[in-house]
Formats: C-alpha cells, structure tokens, sequence
C-alpha cells in the first residue's frame, strides 16, 4: 500500500483537474500538501476543499518561484515531493501560431517548469520525488498542437537530464504522460461548446478502451511515483492514455 505519511508535498497548478486531484489523494495518503495557482480566488477555494495550505504563484514569474520556495520553507522546511503540474495548453496551426501564444505556452510549461525544479534544489530533501506533468502530444505529432507538443517534448528531454544530474541525491524525476482526461481544460481552449463536444468524440472515438481518462487515475499513478514503492524508478515516462500512443495507424 503507498503510504505518503509525513512527507511534505508541493503541487504546481493545484487547484484544478490533475493537481487538484492529486493534492486530494497525497492528503488522503498522510502527506502534507502545499497547492499553488495563479488565481487567488479558486486557489482559497480548493485549498479550503482539500484542506492543505497554499500560495499564490505563477509558475512563469521567477520572483514568484522565489517567494513559493521561501514561504514553503518557512512552513515545512524541507520538500519531499514535487510535483510540476501547471500547464497552458491552446492550439493553433504553425502558420497561424503568434509569437505571444509561444511565449505563454512555453514560458509556463516549459521555462516555468525547469526553474520550478532549480529553485527548489535547495530545499529538496535528498531521495526527494519530482514528477514532472507532461502530455502524450510530445510524441504524437497532433495537428494544432506545434508549441504545446514542443513544451512537453522539452520537459521529457529535462526530466531525463535532470534523474542523471540528481542521481547522487537519491532524486528521482520521472515524468507522465497523459492522453485525453476527463478535466475543465477543454472549456479553456476557446471553442464554442458544440465545438468542443465534436471536438471531445472525435477524440474518444481515437482511444481504444472507447473513453476518457479520470483526473484520479492520473493522481494514482502520480501517488505511486511519488512514494517509496517507486524507489528504483527514475528518468521514466509513463504514458497513461487508454492506448492512443501504441499505434495510431491502426485508429
């Protein structure tokens, strides 16, 4: 059974879909769980559902990396887990693609990200867990999808690097690779919602076991990278998709 007892937890993007079930589940396990979010209004609102502390802080701004790093140590510490969660995602083909939409998506979910990881260093407890929220897109070459898929390929390329240069520590870093989940991020990408509901079958119709994803499959097996039963794992990605990724030809 995975036991988080006592360990102290930080989720990026805490307040909604994956993070805000994960920060449910660590609890649950006995971790103490620290959530953080851009929005200060649904970020009171979930910390006061789930019960855990948190802190504003937007995952692009240095400065508010710094802050989070140093309000975490004053209430904890040290950290035995992180978890990179926050994300952007909006789809646009390359030769519609601004220059603002690049910079957003990778400013968060790739810039954002690797200085998340470098800031906490310091107070990341040897044989700490870092589990980095990737996306199947950094492999499946989705039209529409050139920058977001190009951030998470990034990150994989990072957690890799980074389970190498954190291997004397005892950290490991793995990353997760979600397919379609069931979660608000469809209501974000701008489409009108007869829109987004073709937009949603057409997808299931892709995924072999005929469904979606649930947020707590995806914190399951966050949980287990997280813990002390995955002490031999590092430098992995763990694909958790409904079978999209094996061969797409075949869909």
């Amino acid at each position: 059974m995975i036991n988080l007892e006592g360990k102290v937890a930080v989720i990026t993007g805490g307040n909604s879909g994956m993070g805000f079930e994960t920060a449910r589940q660590f609890k649950a396990l006995g971790a103490r769980v620290v959530i953080t979010g851009r929005n200060q209004d649904s970020l009171l609102s979930a910390a006061h559902q789930l019960g855990v502390r948190s802190v504003v802080a937007d995952q692009s701004k240095l400065d508010d990396l710094d802050n989070l790093v140093n309000a975490v140590k004053q209430q904890h510490g040290s950290v035995d887990i992180l978890f990179i969660n926050a994300g952007v995602a909006s789809f646009a083909p390359v030769e519609h693609t601004t220059e603002a939409q690049f910079d957003n998506i990778m400013d968060i979910n790739f810039k954002g990200a690797f200085f998340t990881l470098q800031k906490f260093l310091p107070i990341l407890n040897d044989g700490a867990s870092v589990i980095n929220l990737s996306s199947i897109n950094a492999y499946t070459g989705m039209p529409n999808t050139a920058v977001y898929a190009a951030s998470k390929a990034a990150l994989n390329s990072l957690t890799r690097t980074a389970a190498s240069e954190l291997a004397p520590r005892k950290i490991r870093v793995n990353a997760v690779n979600p397919g379609p989940i069931e979660t608000a991020i469809f209501s974000k990408l701008g489409m009108p919602d007869e829109a987004i509901g073709e937009f949603a079958q057409a997808m299931q119709n892709r995924i072999p076991l005929k469904r979606f994803g649930k947020p707590e499959e995806v914190s399951n097996l966050v949980a287990f990278l997280a813990s002390d039963a995955a002490s031999f794992i590092s430098g992995a990605e763990y694909n958790i998709d409904g079978a999209v990724n094996v061969n797409p030809l075949l869909q």
